[in-house]
């Protein structure tokens, strides 16, 4: 393969691909090795059994006869769609009886008078009104109860230069090279972050933006926002332009989130290591601390045109990063709130519900190889008849760690100060330095290292929490239980927390499956033999659990050459005799990820996000080399030669109407 085919990786793509060795210093138990322990300890593993022993920890049929397994398969599915088909190329496809509407695409118009999206002029202050770039994480809140009427809150997670401006990349003597950023094109870059928050209506059965929606907004990299909870005004979190630590501009890489209880939209910061620059003296007070997070990355350039982003200059700024965000859609006016009680990481999203008790529950993952699971409880209660008394509840509570022991048992493991090793002697002087710092206090509680968690979806009807795994390609000791050394292909862990209540300190975990092809020995996939070749999947990373209980799987990862396929959305069995078996609902484009989901309550639509669509090509025939601006391996969503690719959010509607699934 010569220089102008062989694969390149953009700096973008590699931040969010999270391509590294991961950044935990512990020799805390990895999951790997927990699970090898659990299930060495009941006496399954013997010799060329123990793949099948794990096998069994994933799904109750998986040690079945394949005639048997296959039977109480096909009877016991909840889902009933004719399955797409797998594979790769350049449009986006959906089950049979479902339409898949493009709603909204980058540069599209969120208010009435913004300009039209031109790709060969654009400008900081139009992005600051067109819909931004890679949306991630979709939400829907009714308006006025209705099913047919809401607003859609999306995140835009990050920006992919090669994809978004023409005549950035060339080839010089061979090689690609990527020109260097301007003043310009970061202002624009800032703009298409963030996210975006729109009114939508169901007109003659198809959902359409309201332009002139009053709650409408752009939500970018500049924003004002307020820093609140525990670390709000901490010396750590002040810098020269904000002396109170309250006051912070932007938000940045928010993939997944989520919607509360109470209405209002939830941003999760992630990769925020990847906007810093500069360096700091290795004696310095926070260098330990930017190392577990990987600050300063580098993969962006706006620290060259505004200082915050460059460490030598604001030492601090990092602090005010890697937080959730929560935006109050009501009031297009109001100030975004980075709530530092829910911890700083990198946190992918923040799914929510309420406990028995009345307590409200988000389940958080860390998106690091070797890093942590998560949830906080609130300290007040929900309450449903007055929406202004919930508008505070993510300022007080406990935030957890997990620890998954080997007896099948989880432990929720408080992160207060002064409690355990939390204390002085450790360099903790109160509980704002236990949450900016919150990967070392998870290191020193001795939490499990996983690979890779991303989505965790609550269930409060029946107390379980499902967590996405993506991979950890980095892992090197195998197990008997647990043979990849390298997780390629990513597992889901179903939590049953104690008693059915989400606020439990304790409960049991299961695997529920892992992903990869189980016609491959080697790979040690588990789906059930009911799985169709078209239903398997590697790399979960997003979820949804739906209005009937159903769990719904977006992954981010799959290939032409790695799994054959694109990224898609897959419905995925957890009850009786169908558990653990997948089957493939809808498929992107060649180089797209698939996020999103999100569900309406009534089920009648659901909307998903397609992000980075041809970024990537070079393993697909149809392509066969690197893709960006002037040669892209698809033009989806528009297919017209003026156009580049564009991320875009779709409405996926059963023809003629009618439930989802």
């Amino acid at each position: 393969m010569d220089d102008t085919t062989r694969r390149h990786v953009f700096r973008t793509t590699q931040l969010e691909e999270a391509d590294g060795p991961g950044l935990n210093p512990t020799q805390n138990r990895t999951m790997g090795e927990i699970i090898a322990a659990r299930f060495s300890r009941r006496g399954f593993l013997r010799g060329s059994m123990a793949t099948v022993a794990i096998s069994a920890t994933v799904s109750p049929i998986a040690l079945m006869s394949a005639g048997e397994a296959k039977a109480q398969g096909a009877l016991g599915s909840v889902f009933d769609f004719p399955e797409v088909m797998a594979g790769v190329d350049a449009d986006h496809h959906v089950a049979g009886g479902y339409d898949a509407d493009v709603l909204l695409r980058w540069g599209d118009k969120v208010f009435a008078d913004a300009p039209e999206f031109d790709p060969a002029k654009q400008t900081e202050a139009a992005q600051e009104r067109q819909f931004g770039y890679n949306n991630d994480f979709v939400g829907f809140i009714p308006l006025d109860d209705a099913d047919d009427h809401g607003l859609l809150v999306v995140n835009h997670e990050y920006t992919n230069e090669h994809l978004m401006f023409p005549g950035i990349v060339t080839m010089q003597n061979g090689e690609m090279v990527v020109a260097d950023a301007t003043a310009e094109r970061v202002g624009i870059e800032m703009a298409a972050h963030g996210g975006t928050v729109i009114e939508i209506r169901k007109v003659d059965s198809k959902w359409q933006p309201v332009l002139d929606g009053a709650m409408n907004r752009r939500i970018t990299a500049k924003t004002a926002m307020e820093l609140t909870g525990p670390a709000a005004g901490h010396d750590r979190m002040k810098t020269s332009a904000d002396d109170t630590g309250t006051k912070v501009f932007g938000t940045i890489n928010n993939c997944a989130g989520g919607v509360t209880p109470w209405g209002t939209y939830i941003m999760a910061e992630e990769n925020i290591h990847g906007y810093f620059t500069g360096e700091l003296p290795a004696d310095h007070p926070e260098a330990a601390n930017y190392k577990r997070l990987g600050v300063p990355g580098g993969t962006y350039q706006w620290g060259f045109f505004d200082k915050r982003f460059d460490i030598g200059q604001e030492p601090n700024e990092p602090n005010r990063f890697g937080w959730i965000v929560e935006v109050d859609v009501m009031d297009p006016n109001s100030t975004p709130k980075k709530r530092t009680a829910l911890g700083r990481f990198k946190h992918e999203g923040a799914s929510s519900a309420v406990a028995k008790d009345g307590r409200v529950v988000f389940y958080l993952g860390d998106d690091e190889r070797f890093d942590y699971v998560y949830k906080f409880v609130t300290a007040g209660t929900y309450n449903p008849d007055d929406r202004a008394a919930n508008m505070d509840l993510l300022d007080k509570g406990t935030l957890y760690v997990a620890r998954f022991d080997e007896d099948g048992t989880v432990q929720w493991l408080p992160m207060v100060y002064g409690e355990g090793p939390l204390t002085a002697e450790n360099g903790f002087e109160s509980q704002a330095d236990v949450l900016i710092e919150t990967r070392r206090a998870a290191d020193l509680l001795e939490a499990t290292p996983m690979d890779r968690p991303e989505d965790i979806d609550p269930d409060a009807n029946t107390g379980r929490a499902y967590v996405m795994l993506t991979n950890n390609t980095k892992r090197e000791e195998a197990n008997a239980a647990n043979p990849r050394v390298e997780n390629a292909f990513g597992h889901i862990i179903e939590i049953q927390e104690d008693g059915g209540d989400l606020a439990a300190t304790a409960g049991i975990w299961e695997i529920l499956v892992k992903c990869g092809d189980p016609s491959v020995a080697a790979v040690g996939a588990t789906f059930s033999t009911e799985t169709t070749e078209n239903g398997w999947f590697g790399m979960p990373d997003n979820c949804a659990i739906d209005a009937d209980g159903r769990l719904w799987v977006s992954t981010d990862g799959n290939s032409a050459g790695d799994t054959g396929r694109t990224d898609g959305l897959w419905a995925v069995d957890t009850e009786g005799d169908a558990r653990g078996t997948s089957r493939l609902f809808y498929r992107v484009p060649v180089g797209g990820e698939m996020c999103g989901p999100c569900p309406t309550p009534d089920l009648t639509t659901f909307f998903v996000a397609v992000q980075h669509p041809g970024d990537g090509g070079e393993d697909w025939e149809g392509h066969g080399r690197v893709s960006y601006y002037e040669d892209l391996s698809t033009r989806w969503p528009d297919f017209h030669d003026n156009m580049p690719v564009r991320p875009a959010v779709v409405a996926i509607t059963k023809q003629g109407g009618g439930r989802i699934g």
